[in-house]
């Protein structure tokens, strides 16, 4: 006797599947039988419950794998700007957008250059050969340029939460590099624009545009703000804003638009700008300080920016060889750069730059007072039209500030300023200035504040704030 096990219910219902099949007359619904499957407690299918049970697999137990951050390739070039050829810069716009936040936590720096010349007439003898063949000595005469003192000094954020950068943008109608070797301006008129809504801008608005950021560094103002601003804080209409994204797209919108495009000799340029010092007027308190002593050659005093740019260029051998000084001036030389820069112009798939976007790092600026702060009461304090005033951002007179000086009443409130003001610079590194000139001192190491202090004023307790305490 054939002994058949009893079927179990799910086993039933796995024979009875039912299957169309097609007929020349009509469809007939046949049932096929199956071959029963052995499905076991432990079977993957079932998992290691039963059927009856809806529990799901116990959690994996364990910290999850380890997360290592992209280490993007990039050099440094002149004044201390970076250049990157990573080709995942140049494809991943989050990556793109992570690198330059990287970059923009390490703040730029100004550096300040001052050298002093002056000509001097000397006198040699030559020797000159006649068409007889015959030899004779003269005297002659040459300028030479001597070089009597040449020495910089470096200008850095305050390490404070003010050196945090503010990211900003341009705004949509400012004339600004946005993909192409032309500025162009964000319009929604069709007929004026090209694939992207943009067209090309005018040469009367570029050579503005180029003018106001002339006026804009050297007044220390943020790169955000434009002269319709100022005017209207001047007339007293309204601050300027606080706010630096001005475009219509973000950051990481336009990273992702330069790693979308397809040129071979494309650039994105990511700029860090130092504001909130007049660098016109500290440039002239400079200069009348090297007058005042007795040098009388020709000064000249230059201000540059350091690490104020981050290039971002395509991995390419045209491209890198363009990032190599010595290289795209033999280019130059061999006439070889002419033409690249024609390709880049005017082919499709040539070249273009972006610049359109950066951080701010402020050296000074006014910020509202923080909950429970104590100061003195508004009556005491100078009206908003200081801040306004031209010389506002350049302290002169009293060498003793008083303590409202650091105060303003604003229409939204008291603020207090916070960073260095460039009097309190000028006023601390006068006296060094002055004994770099007298001493002709030349090196190309920026100034340190006791270099010209003697050991034992430097040894005394308490002359140097950063001196630490001697315990015993």
């Amino acid at each position: 006797m054939i002994v058949i096990p009893k079927e179990t219910e799910a086993q039933s219902e796995l024979r009875n599947v039912q299957t169309p099949v097609a007929s020349s007359s009509s469809n007939i619904l046949v049932t096929e039988s199956l071959p029963s499957p052995t499905i076991s407690a432990s079977s993957p299918l079932l998992g290691q419950n039963s059927l009856n049970n809806n529990e799901f697999p116990p959690a994996p137990s364990g910290p999850p794998p380890g997360f290592t951050p992209y280490s993007a390739e990039f050099f440094e070039t002149g004044c201390e700007d970076i250049v990157s050829h990573d080709p995942h810069l140049n494809t991943d716009g989050e990556a793109l957008y992570r690198f330059l936040l990287s970059q923009a936590a390490t703040p730029p720096s100004y550096r300040i250059q001052c050298k002093g010349t002056h000509d001097e007439t000397r006198h040699r003898r030559v020797t000159e050969r006649d068409a007889n063949g015959r030899t004779r000595q003269k005297s002659e005469s040459y300028t030479e340029t001597i070089t009597d003192f040449d020495f910089c000094i470096s200008i850095r954020p305050p390490p404070n939460h003010i050196s945090q950068p503010v990211y900003w943008t341009v705004g949509d109608d400012d004339p600004a590099y946005r993909g192409r070797m032309v500025r162009e301006v964000e319009t929604t008129l069709p007929y004026l624009t090209h694939e992207k809504g943009r067209r090309k801008a005018k040469r009367k608005d570029v050579n503005a545009y180029k003018d106001w950021e002339k006026k804009r560094n050297a007044m220390g103002l943020p790169p955000w703000v434009m002269e319709a601003d100022v005017i209207a804080a001047v007339e007293g209409l309204g601050a300027p804003r606080e706010d630096g994204l001005r475009s219509s797209k973000t950051i990481r919108d336009w990273a992702d638009e330069y790693c979308a495009s397809p040129k071979y000799l494309k650039e994105f340029v990511f700029e860090k700008v130092i504001y909130g010092w007049n660098i016109q007027k500290l440039q002239d308190a400079i200069r009348s300080t090297i007058e005042s002593t007795p040098y009388s050659g020709d000064v000249s005093i230059e201000i540059r920016p350091y690490n104020s740019k981050v290039y971002i260029r395509p991995d390419n051998k045209i491209s890198r060889w363009l990032s190599n000084k010595w290289l795209m001036f033999l280019s130059i030389i061999l006439f070889i750069f002419p033409f690249i820069w024609l390709y880049k112009r005017f082919h499709s798939r040539g070249g273009g730059t972006w610049e359109v976007c950066g951080a701010a790092y402020a050296l000074k600026k006014w910020v509202p007072l923080e909950p429970g702060e104590q100061m003195e009461s508004p009556e005491d304090l100078p009206p908003y039209e200081a801040l306004r005033s031209p010389d506002s951002a350049f302290s002169s007179g009293s060498r003793s500030p008083q303590r409202s000086s650091y105060y303003i009443q604003t229409p939204t409130g008291t603020k207090k300023l916070i960073g260095q003001r460039e009097g309190e610079w000028f006023r601390a590194w006068e006296g060094n200035i002055r004994n770099a000139v007298l001493t002709r001192y030349q090196s190309q190491e920026p100034l340190t504040g006791s270099h010209f202090v003697p050991l034992p004023v430097r040894s005394l307790d308490g002359y140097d704030a950063s001196q630490s305490l001697i315990q015993f």
